[in-house]
């Protein structure tokens, strides 16, 4: 079993080399849920996959969920309404606080002995404290809708779900790897999600962009470059939790502001003891079966600084 974290596929493809690194021969399963009404255009996946592809289609069984269960399409457009709400205040509380983060960060001081004995250093570190708090009220309040959405949705109850879920386990048993593309980050989560997809502990996946986010324990939406200037990062869901101590920053190069080592260094602060490493162009991460963090992952430390191999 190895869990692979790749760059984005477009401009620079490592998937094919990094699928025939796992030696298998037999089916691959894709989940490309993210890519909404273009699921089904995988071609030039398929070729890259070495025309082994087996497309699980599950944004096409959300579909046909909504329309053949009325009752669960409406609590699914109340849940998207209460979650939309709930990142808003979210929002709110996030970029409050961390207005205060940064403006005790500007007085700790700049030499080292004297920053750690100050007391802008502490205030810092229960600031910082306090954000993590904030996140971690987000995620049990995005806990609590799902479990409303499974309960009121009839979601273990009805039909047309059970029968996607059990087209799904079928497509998939014969399946030696297991692919997770991009795209929709919300999209994706909510189709693994709905058709409860567990991906076997035995089985190799390979995965970038949002799939690469999918597979982490916490997912970070982030954009320093965004049409309304910098965005502060933000909690959106909870992950499959296949790799542990990580949060991926796909595109970094694109949407972070690398020449910002105080607010990257905010990152590190905000994550730890979890490790916020950066999925650019051409990466391939290899997690290997026992979900070490590779060395040549790169990692942006509490100095903001972006460190690889012996030095992160």
């Amino acid at each position: 079993m190895r869990t692979i974290l790749l760059g984005p596929q477009r401009f620079t493809v490592r998937v094919t080399g990094a699928l025939r690194s796992l030696e298998t021969e037999g089916p691959v399963a894709v989940i490309n849920a993210g890519w909404e009404e273009r699921e089904d255009d995988i071609g030039e996946l398929d070729a890259a996959l070495d025309n082994r592809a087996r497309n699980l289609r599950l944004f096409h069984r959300l579909a046909d969920v909504l329309e053949k269960d009325p009752g669960f399409a409406l609590q699914a457009s109340r849940f998207r309404d209460r979650h939309d709400e709930l990142t808003n205040v979210y929002r709110v509380r996030l970029q409050h606080a961390m207005g205060g983060v940064y403006a005790v960060q500007r007085l700790v001081p700049s030499h080292p002995s004297r920053a750690r004995n100050s007391a802008a250093y502490r205030a810092l570190a229960d600031a910082v404290a306090g954000i993590r708090a904030i996140d971690t009220w987000y995620l049990a309040e995005v806990r609590r809708l799902y479990g409303e959405l499974e309960v009121d949705g009839g979601v273990n109850s009805s039909d047309v779900i059970a029968w996607h879920r059990a087209e799904v386990r079928a497509a998939q048993n014969d399946c030696v790897a297991w692919i997770l593309p991009g795209g929709n980050i919300r999209t994706l989560m909510s189709s693994l999600r709905l058709f409860d997809v567990t991906i076997p502990h035995a089985v190799s996946v390979i995965a970038w962009s949002a799939g690469a986010m999918a597979l982490t324990e916490r997912i970070a939406l982030f954009h320093d470059h965004g049409p309304e200037g910098s965005q502060e990062t933000e909690l959106f869901d909870a992950g499959l939790g296949r790799v542990h101590g990580v949060v991926a920053f796909p595109h970094a190069r694109r949407r972070l502001r690398m020449d910002d080592p105080e607010r990257l260094g905010m990152l590190a602060l905000r994550f730890e003891p979890a490790e916020c490493v950066l999925l650019d162009d051409g990466a391939v991460l290899d997690f290997g079966a026992t979900g070490t963090i590779p060395l040549n992952a790169r990692r942006v430390g509490a100095d903001g600084l972006i460190r690889a191999g012996d030095d992160a």
